[in-house]
């Protein structure tokens, strides 16, 4: 596994996570895993990727602007399951 795909599987982590609490309204555990997930999408070397996924790291800062809580839970739960399905793809 490479080191995009491990950075990938885990910033897909974290925005599940980001989706679980703010849906259960735990919007402490949902801004933290944000943080983290911020810090995690720095780690993926942009060079070596597709397109794609470029526009997708760059869509996952604007869920810190977002107000609507709910809008961040959808948000982040397709994210996550966009960028497991790119750090699966061979």
């Amino acid at each position: 596994m490479s080191n995009n795909q491990i950075a990938l599987s885990s910033l897909a982590m974290d925005l599940k996570r980001v989706a679980l609490g703010y849906h259960q309204g735990s919007f402490v555990m949902g801004n933290r895993f944000l943080e983290e997930a911020l810090k995690r999408k720095n780690e993926v070397d942009t060079t070596s990727i597709e397109p794609y996924i470029k526009k997708l790291l760059d869509r996952v800062s604007l869920l810190v602007g977002e107000k609507d809580k709910e809008k961040i839970a959808e948000d982040a739960l397709m994210y996550s399951t966009l960028f497991q399905n790119a750090a699966l793809k061979k």
